[in-house]
């Protein structure tokens, strides 16, 4: 794809103007970094830092038949969700792979708010639309909304009367109507907030402002990774694909398996009885050497168990971690292991989840 190709979000000059690198990603040009990753990622960590979604995909669907429409579209249970609530949940394909990972908020009785990954809107808005029934109404709202996640332990300073976790409000702003959800991707406490787009600029300045004396930072989609890994939340595309289920990803929790119908749900059940011949394990290096990346190999004792599919040098451990499918008969939590980097092998353990814990 050619520079001039990529999207921009309606924050993009907001980027350009307070310094940020930018660069391609899921066909948009978004930040990478501003002032650094690492301080970035502790500025969330400890304080609040903000970052651009309005790349992401936001889906509205509604109808009388919509709940029980979606609930055999999607892994977790809607039918559990009260107006307000929200879920994470998968879509999947007829062999159970995951399309894409998302978030399900229930925003009205019988209307639902799919807030999807910024590289699967075409894609996932193809599948629902193909896979739609009478009196449902798909709607994308993409184009027209921006979003941001702020994000730290001192967000609930910035905002009063946040909703509980897990739950979006609806609340007016300095004019601007705007969708509060208490939901987040770094192990922090924080906020996801969707609005128009022509309120983008003005939203994103204010936060900012109010911030100020909070240390809040702009931060990019560097941060964003290295927070998310330390928690090992999955990243779609990297550790969650077409060819991997939620059980294989160790995610069975976000599936009901009692709900009698759902695309892919016989995969699962298989899977589920017959246990995953790979899984998902987080783990930490053992020595101080160069940090873990994708597609990297794993061993033990020189036979080769599995793939790397993310992996970074954590800013909160100051150590090597990373996410690999291994064999499952050698994914235990405590079991040595050897990442193959740059033809070097180098030990590491399989970790419990998380791999940051807050102190």
């Amino acid at each position: 794809m050619t520079e001039a190709a990529q999207k921009k979000t309606p924050l993009y000059d907001e980027h350009v103007k307070r310094g940020a690198k930018m660069v391609p990603f899921a066909g948009w040009l978004m930040p990478v970094q501003y002032t650094g990753i690492v301080e970035e990622h502790q500025a969330v960590r400890n304080n609040v830092g903000i970052f651009d979604i309005s790349h992401m995909g936001q889906f509205v669907i509604s109808g009388s038949c919509a709940a029980t429409w979606l609930n055999t579209m999607l892994t977790n249970s809607i039918e559990k969700l009260d107006v307000g609530q929200g879920q994470y949940t998968f879509l999947l394909n007829d062999a159970g792979g995951i399309i894409d990972d998302l978030i399900a908020y229930r925003i009205g009785d019988t209307k639902f708010l799919l807030v999807v990954n910024a590289a699967c809107v075409e894609e996932d808005f193809a599948w629902l639309d193909r896979h739609r029934s009478e009196n449902v109404n798909l709607g994308d709202r993409s184009a027209h909304f921006g979003g941001v996640a702020i994000q730290g332990p001192r967000v609930a300073e910035l905002f009063v009367n946040l909703p509980a976790r897990n739950h979006i409000v609806d609340v007016e702003m300095e004019g601007m109507s705007v969708s509060i959800a208490r939901t987040g991707y770094t192990g922090e406490d924080g906020i996801e907030v969707f609005f128009s787009a022509k309120d983008a600029v003005n939203f994103w300045n204010t936060v900012l402002e109010k911030g100020k004396d909070l240390g809040i930072k702009p931060c990019g989609l560097g941060a964003r990774d290295t927070l998310r890994l330390e928690m090992c939340y999955p990243l779609n595309g990297s550790d969650l694909s077409p060819k991997r289920n939620p059980i294989e990803a160790g995610l069975g929790f976000f599936v009901d398996l009692t709900k009698q119908k759902f695309v892919g749900r016989d995969v699962l059940l298989k899977t589920k009885e017959n246990g995953p011949t790979e899984k998902l394990v987080p783990f930490k290096m053992q020595d101080k050497g160069p940090p873990p990346r994708p597609h990297y190999s794993v061993f033990e004792n020189g036979k080769r168990i599995g793939e790397v599919t993310s992996g970074t040098q954590s800013p909160s451990l100051n150590w090597g971690v990373g996410m690999a499918y291994i064999k499952a008969p050698h994914a235990k939590i405590g079991n040595e292991i050897d990442i193959e980097i740059r033809g070097q092998k180098f030990p590491a353990t399989i970790e419990k989840k998380p791999l940051y814990k807050k102190s």
